[in-house]
Order: structure tokens, then sequence, then C-alpha cells
């Protein structure tokens, strides 16, 4: 009998380019030998370029959709991205308490690539308070750490209030830094911080935040140490990222599936071609 995927429950927009979202979640997932559960959490009108508008889905949908799956199949980790409001964050708040022993990460969406506000001051409040808490890994980037401690004087500094608030982890990314190379830092609660150097890429992307929590959420799915977790869903979604490619006038949209890429592209084509000329004879 073949083993169960891990299976993790993600909380996330629809992003209509598949760059960032809920394709994000379900590709990085898959690539990663995991089986994504998808709760849509936010209609998104946007492009490549930036987001428009949100409609925040009914949360009395969003609970119960959650409920019922998990009633259903075992998870192995919760990955939150776009939340929408706060009733979205109360219901999955008490869905998290009900769960404890199950790990989450949140990717704190704060601000699209393109400048346009996914989350306003209550929005964030409401994260702080009900999500950091039970949060096992979170994912900020610069600008979106200072968003959950603004009195705190350094990076530094945040994180230790974020973790004060019962956050176990913390992976800083350095992407916003005006930095040679990109410098992620790890944080965990009463031990020293790590710092991780990546080449900077030329391009900007969209998904890249996503594609990164999804990763964490998969590698801690199945049940590998965090600091190997940390490792390597940094090396999924920078390689994911390298080998990206601009599908419209806007960033660059992640290759969550650079792995057979170059190996599968001629036998996909193969098999193609085989297929219409059996169809036309």
């Amino acid at each position: 009998m073949t083993p169960l995927k891990p299976a993790i429950m993600c909380f996330s927009g629809l992003d209509p380019t598949g760059g960032a979202g809920i394709q994000a979640d379900i590709e990085s997932a898959f690539s990663l030998g995991c089986h994504a559960l998808p709760i849509i959490t936010v209609e998104t009108v946007q492009n490549t370029q930036d987001v428009f508008e949100i409609i925040p889905k009914n949360p009395n949908l969003l609970i119960q959709q959650a409920r019922t799956l998990l009633d259903d199949i075992p998870i192995s980790c919760f990955k939150l991205g776009l939340l929408g409001s706060v009733a979205n964050i109360e219901v999955i708040h008490t869905l998290l308490s009900d769960y404890a022993e199950i790990p989450v990460v949140l990717d704190p969406v704060i601000i699209a690539g393109g400048g346009f506000e996914l989350s306003s001051p209550e929005l964030i409040d409401a994260m702080r308070s009900l999500l950091l808490p039970l949060t096992t890994v979170l994912t900020p980037n610069t600008e979106e750490i200072v968003s959950f401690a603004p009195l705190a004087d350094s990076e530094d500094a945040c994180a230790a209030e974020i973790l004060d608030s019962g956050c176990q982890h913390i992976l800083l990314t350095g992407t916003h830094a005006a930095t040679d190379q990109v410098i992620n830092k790890f944080y965990s609660a009463h031990q020293h911080s790590s710092s991780f150097t990546w080449p900077r890429l030329e391009h900007s992307y969209h998904g890249s935040g996503c594609t990164l929590a999804a990763s964490v959420a998969a590698y801690l799915a199945h049940g590998l140490p965090i600091h190997d977790v940390i490792q390597q869903a940094q090396r999924f979604t920078w390689q994911s990222l390298s080998q990206g490619s601009r599908m419209g006038l806007g960033q660059h949209l992640p290759n969550r599936s650079f792995w057979n890429k170059q190996d599968n592209l001629g036998n996909t084509m193969d098999v193609i071609n085989t297929t219409n000329k059996d169809a036309k004879q």
C-alpha cells in the first residue's frame, strides 16, 4: 500500500495569475510530496502588476469547509496566507485552538508587490492577538515584521517581542532590504538568531512569500527538524524564483516545478505529438 502523503490545510486567497495565493500553496505542496487541502479565504482582482480589489469569503463557509475536512482527513500542518477580514481570523483562531497539536505556518500578507494594502490596522491587531500566539513559524519580510511590533527599535527587537507573544519561530526574509545579497534571519525563543545568505536575483517576483511559507509547511508536515525545515524551504524557494519567468507585464512568477522542467519537457511533447498523430489516423 502506498504511504499517504502528508496533508496541509491551506487558508489563502485566490490569485488569478497563479503566481501567489492558493495556487502557490498547491504547487509547493505537490512539488514537496504533500497534499494541499485548499480553503479560499479571499477572492481577488489582480494581475502580475498589482492587486485591485479583494473580496473576503464568508467566515461561516470557511469554518464549515475546514471542520468537514478535519473530520475526514488527518492534517499534518496548517498554512495561513491572505485572510481578508477580522471575522475570518476569528474563526481560524477558534479552529487552531481546537487543534493545538498541529503546527501552524503564518505568512502575514500585508502589502502586495505593486503596493496595494491587503491588511488594515484592525486585521494586523487581530493577527497579533489571535494568531501569533498559536503560530509555529512566522514568515514576514522586513516591512511586515515592523507592523507587528511598531514600537521596537530594531528587527531583532521586533522578533523578540513577537516571540514573547507565543510565536515559536520567525523566518525573516531580507528581499526588501537594501543589501547586495539577500540575508534571511531565523529566530527561536530563548536561542541566538542565525543568518542565511542567498544571491540576490535580478527580478522581482509575485508569490515568493507564499512559496516560502508553503514550503516551510510542507517540510514541517514531513516531520523534519526545524533547522532542516528552514534551510530546505529557503533552497526550494530560491530555486523556484531563479527559474521563474515573466508571464505578463509585471513581476516574474515562480516556477515551483523547476525540478522536472528539463527532464520532462521533451517527454511531454513526445506524448502530445504522438497523441495528435494517433488522433489523425
